[in-house]
């Protein structure tokens, strides 16, 4: 469901103080720690005198409007996603960054080097709004061809890891691969430590003209596993740019998004994340996604169908160049229970921040 501006004028005129002060606290517990919030914590914290059963009774009501709900038998409440828009819309509060947070954006993204590559400044940007949210930084960006300085494989299942590309400036690429079944993490140690030896200091390109060269160097060097694995890195990871795409998705902060991993669905849907963070098109739906409105756009677990099965929440702005065109996006992904408040500001101010550092002359 997303809320117009009629709907939710039809909500607030459908809740009294009492029903928007409980349902604002059961928002902002979610928010803070996760946690659903019971009739009696609430009635001890509302500024008015209710009792537990009449906290109850209201909530009963934001349940049937579809506004939170129970997550087992005898819990205390959760927004609903529909909740969590509608409080988006009528009660969050979205104020201007101080001058401290903007120079400590600037600081952050444009670094010690003012010189530096552009890539540079949009990786330091992602990192950075991956430090200040709960979730992970992106910037779609405009494609170049980083010299190679180092790749890793992070296990994710038995059968699937992360590869970890990192160019001399520190520039992220994370691609999914898969792994051959049995490989133990000696092996994926073993298969990383080649890759590095006969892969750093060159550019993709470079690479991929000495792929064949490389397989042979495999046969004599490694066991077969490890052997099977490097073949498949090389791959997924010189393969990847023969289709001419002129973006690439930089993403930064992957362990802020597996501290919150609380069980095996929890897992699932982080899998399912990264597994849609991979395709290529996801490139294109972002872009979308942040151009079809003005400044920045918020879009909370199934309203994007694009990271609808992982649950997630989107939060994204375009950038432009010196023609106003837009030519890329900045943004924050993770679990619903973003900082929005905080998060939508910052990723407004990064979004004006690059677009003036990617024209000529800043």
């Amino acid at each position: 469901m997303v809320f117009t501006t009629s709907t939710v004028s039809d909500v607030i005129a459908a809740l009294d103080e009492r029903s928007k002060e409980i349902f604002r606290r059961i928002v902002e517990g979610y928010l803070e720690n996760g946690e659903p919030l019971g009739s009696r914590n609430l009635s001890r914290l509302l500024p008015m005198s209710l009792s537990p059963a009449s906290v109850r009774n209201v909530m009963s009501d934001l349940e049937e409007l579809g506004l939170i709900y129970s997550p087992h038998i005898s819990a205390g409440r959760l927004p609903t996603q529909i909740g969590l828009r509608f409080f988006v819309d009528a009660f969050m509060q979205v104020g201007d960054l101080s001058a401290e947070d903007r120079a400590n954006i600037d600081r952050q993204v444009r670094g010690s080097n003012r010189d530096q590559p552009m890539e540079s400044v949009m990786s330091e940007a992602s990192r950075m709004l991956s430090g200040i949210s709960r979730g992970a930084g992106l910037v779609i960006t405009a494609k170049s061809d980083p010299v190679l300085k180092h790749v890793e494989f992070i296990r994710l299942e038995p059968t699937k890891a992360l590869a970890v590309l990192v160019g001399d400036h520190d520039q992220v690429e994370n691609r999914i691969i898969e792994l051959p079944a049995g490989i133990t993490s000696s092996q994926l140690t073993e298969a990383a430590n080649f890759l590095n030896a006969h892969m750093a200091g060159q550019t993709l390109p470079e690479f991929r003209r000495r792929v064949q060269s490389l397989k042979d160097s495999v046969r004599q060097e490694l066991d077969s596993l490890s052997h099977e694995l490097v073949e498949r890195g090389i791959a997924v990871l010189s393969g990847d740019d023969a289709e001419g795409k002129p973006t690439q998705l930089i993403v930064r902060g992957h362990a802020n998004l597996l501290a919150d991993v609380g069980g095996a669905e929890d897992l699932d849907r982080l899998r399912l994340l990264f597994d849609d963070l991979e395709k290529k098109d996801s490139l294109i739906e972002i872009l979308n996604l942040a151009e079809s409105g003005p400044g920045v756009r918020i879009f909370i677990g199934s309203e994007n169908k694009l990271f609808s099965l992982s649950g997630s929440s989107l939060i994204v702005a375009p950038y432009r160049d010196d023609d106003d065109r837009i030519v890329g996006a900045v943004g924050v992904i993770g679990p619903t229970r973003l900082n929005y408040a905080r998060i939508v500001p910052m990723v407004d101010y990064t979004a004006q921040l690059i677009s003036r550092l990617s024209r000529p002359g800043i």
